[in-house]
């Protein structure tokens, strides 16, 4: 009784140490997600006393451009140099194919967890099922694009 009450300790010790990695993980992606949108703010007091004054010059002409736009909707050019060229229909269609693929591999994943024991020995994930699923945030943002060429004219 000892040791079966000893190996369920250690079972869930090291199920806590595996959720709170992936925790971290998760936490880590969403900051780096959020971090992306936000706009850095220049810095206006010195914090040390007395700091000598420093010019530096940053060289932009590495092909950096401005991405910036007014109005409703992007140039095509925030696109990329594939994308920006590939007309609305085709980007469309794109999206389709792969929201396909999401659902397809969401779906039979949704039935290999039906089978009896697949839940408790992790037979359901399947890689190709869980590589499947990854394709939705991929048929947003083909959706997106197409959006932006259709309202581009293309």
């Amino acid at each position: 009784d000892n040791l079966i009450s000893r190996d369920f300790y250690l079972h869930s010790l090291k199920q806590s140490v595996t959720m709170a990695k992936l925790s971290f993980m998760i936490l880590s992606l969403y900051v780096a997600a959020v971090s992306a949108f936000v706009t850095p703010v220049a810095r206006t007091a010195n914090t040390v006393a007395f700091a000598p004054k420093a010019s530096v010059s940053f060289d932009t002409s590495l092909g950096a451009e401005d991405m910036s736009w007014e109005g409703e909707y992007p140039p095509s050019k925030v696109l990329g140099p594939l994308m920006s060229k590939m007309p609305s229909g085709l980007l469309g269609m794109v999206s389709l194919v792969l929201l396909g693929v999401c659902a397809y591999s969401c779906a039979q994943s949704g039935v290999l967890q039906q089978e009896p024991g697949a839940i408790s020995t992790g037979s359901w994930v399947k890689w190709y099922y869980v590589l499947g699923s990854f394709m939705g945030p991929l048929a947003w943002g083909t959706h997106v694009a197409a959006w932006i060429q259709r309202k581009n004219g293309m």
